[in-house]
This record gives C-alpha cells, structure tokens and sequence, in this order.
C-alpha cells in the first residue's frame, strides 16, 4: 500500500578536505542508528570531492533531516536538486556507497538488497524505469565523480 505524504529529497554537496574515512564511517554509523526510526530510506554516494543523496520518506521528516544535514560541517556548498512527492519508494532499504574513481565502479559502504542493487545498477547504466530529473542526477554524480 503506497504510503501518503510520501516524498524525495535530493541534494548535493562538496565533501569537506578534513572529512576523511573515519568520518564517513561515522556518517554511515549515524545513517544506521538515526534513519530507520524516521523510516527515512535511499541512497548517499561519495567520491573524493562530492556528496549526493537522495531520501524518501514523509515530508517532515526528509525536510527536518535535511535542516540537520545543511549543518554539518564535513560538507559546505549544500544545494538542494529535488523536493516532490512520490506515490513509492525507489530504495526501500537505507544504503551508502562511493565511486571507486579509479576503477570506474560502485562500491558499497553498506548491505545492499538485491532488489535495491538492480534499481542502482539499472540507473547508473541509464536502463532504469525512473527517468526523472532526480534520476539523471544521480546518474550524472557518476558521470562527475
């Protein structure tokens, strides 16, 4: 059953040159610990240089999690791409990855489910049913990265 107020927030930003590995084992700490009891779920890449996320989840929680993520200070430049409201949700488990620059791949800082793992890959390859503005940024976060 589709869940009402059920929206997406996508947003970008510049990784911090102090926000090292130990931090983004921290972020992925904090993202297990704080985003399931908000039912918040997606998907946050890094690289060496970016940030990019995408969240699902009620309105009010995606925008008061995101008040709290424009504060942090690992990151500046913070700007939001995407704000809408969705009828599902595309990432249905909270996953974490990076682009592995050098070999030109995903890896994952987290367990990612099957069914997750083939929506991701079908997006990055451009095959995804989801050809939206929020989709093609991702996609270009690769692209970029």
């Amino acid at each position: 059953m589709p869940m009402k107020n059920l929206y997406r927030l996508v947003y970008t930003s510049v990784r911090g040159t102090s926000c090292d590995e130990k931090e983004i084992q921290q972020i992925v700490a904090a993202c297990k610990r704080n985003n399931p009891g908000r039912d918040i779920t997606g998907v946050l890449l890094y690289s060496n240089k970016r940030f990019i996320q995408y969240l699902e989840g009620s309105k009010e929680d995606v925008r008061e999690l995101y008040e709290l993520i424009k504060k942090d200070t690992r990151h500046s430049g913070v700007m939001e791409r995407v704000f809408t409201p969705i009828t599902e949700r595309i990432f249905p488990s909270w996953n974490m990855g990076y682009k592995d620059v050098d070999a030109g791949k995903m890896a994952y800082e987290t367990s990612i489910s099957p069914k997750d793992k083939v929506a991701f890959d079908a997006m990055i390859e451009g095959k995804s049913e989801y050809n939206d503005q929020a989709m093609r940024i991702l996609k270009l976060f690769f692209e970029m990265a």
